[in-house]
């Protein structure tokens, strides 16, 4: 895809932004283990940056699928994982259903604040039972009168301690696993809505993950999003986006992590010469640079084909796929050459290797995304 001044222009502002507000800050958020995520979003949302490609009836920008993914990028300008993961939770996680399918009174009554920065959004799917596995999930959404009553937990939620509003998926009849859940908002306020935890990990630190319980939650039956049993197909249309967008970010995450090592190699001197002059280390991150471009034909790809309109899952599900095996080896190769530098809180590689782990988890393990490929291949079929 060919990139237009107004897409450089937006990278220029987003990088501009990261440098002057967010990067200063990042060391004190990942000490706490919280960023203020309402004064950040706040500051993107006047700048229009919450709403890229969101429609301009409800504040959005009203741009192509194109421009959040060049923002995507461009927030791997944040040195620390857990902020631009929260921000992308905001933008294309809990949000694209609501935009695509909810009414325009419940898109006025949420959207517009989150395109806003108003309000904070969470999206509820995983479960402790179940997080990649979503057909499986337990959470009920009961009628009553002209509410749903809803009653379950929720497990891994980014942005959970300090949330508005949950994109909840439920369980809102008794058909067929996949034809049986739908998408409801849940304000996070509403009695019987308790965050038990906020669960501390080996990365992404700046990021609130939290453990909700749902206690008879009643929730009015308009805050539905879109057809009622549609909740799944809707989720794995919000997935396209959530896929592409950790697989555009970590290819950029991916290629600092390049840049910042090729640095440190020409400045480090071992056995009287500099580490790049190692032909094996060129090679290494070589190989490394090699990775990164093809996963970015990749994500690209599927960018093009959410701009065409076209279903793009099989390759979002590729894209994800090799962003959470490059997770995995990439990072660490390059801590491998910061020596014992790179196993200390000091250098920026060892909290992007510990940040970058969760890629190969989080929005469907690779595992999964192996899954949903082999039944593209015709190798396992729905009985499977």
């Amino acid at each position: 895809m060919l990139l237009t001044h107004e897409h450089n222009e937006l990278r220029r502002t987003v990088t501009r932004w990261v440098e002057d507000e967010i990067n200063p800050h990042i060391d004190e958020w990942e000490a706490a283990g919280i960023f203020p995520a309402h004064e950040v979003f706040k500051s993107l949302g006047d700048r229009g940056l919450l709403g890229v490609h969101k429609p301009e009836k409800f504040g959005g920008m009203g741009l192509d699928f194109s421009f959040a993914a060049v923002m995507a990028e461009a927030l791997a300008a944040i040195k620390a994982g857990g902020v631009p993961m929260a921000i992308g939770a905001q933008t294309d996680m809990c949000t694209p259903a609501l935009a695509q399918h909810g009414s325009d009174a419940l898109r006025e009554e949420f959207l517009r604040p989150a395109i806003a920065g108003e309000y904070v959004g969470c999206i509820g799917v995983s479960e402790p039972g179940g997080g990649s596995d979503v057909a499986a999930l337990k959470t009920t959404a009961r009628k009553d009168g002209d509410d749903y009553v809803i009653n379950g937990t929720k497990l891994w939620i980014t942005n959970g301690t300090q949330a508005d509003f949950c994109c909840l998926l439920a369980n809102t009849g008794d058909g067929p696993i996949h034809q049986n859940k739908s998408l409801i908002i849940v304000p996070m306020k509403t009695k019987g809505v308790e965050v038990t935890k906020k669960i501390t990990k080996i990365g992404m630190n700046s990021s609130d993950t939290a453990q909700i319980f749902f206690d008879d939650v009643r929730v009015p039956q308009r805050n539905r999003i879109g057809e009622e049993n549609k909740g799944f197909i809707y989720q794995m249309q919000q997935f396209q986006y959530e896929r592409l967008w950790c697989a555009l970010n970590a290819a950029a995450v991916f290629q600092r992590a390049i840049d910042i090592t090729v640095d440190y190699t020409k400045e480090r001197k071992a056995f009287g010469r500099s580490l790049s002059d190692n032909q094996w280390i060129g090679f290494k991150l070589a190989e490394m640079q090699t990775e990164v471009e093809a996963l970015n034909a990749l994500n690209w790809k599927g960018v093009e084909m959410v701009v065409a309109g076209q279903d793009a899952t099989k390759v979002a599900t590729m894209a994800k796929l090799m962003a959470g095996k490059l997770s995995r080896t990439l990072p660490d190769g390059c801590l491998q050459f910061w020596g014992g530098m790179g196993y200390s809180d000091e250098s920026e590689i060892s909290r992007l290797y510990r940040d970058a782990r969760l890629t190969a988890i989080g929005g469907g393990a690779d595992e999964v995304m192996l899954q949903i490929l082999t039944k593209y291949m015709g190798i396992f079929g729905s009985n499977h």
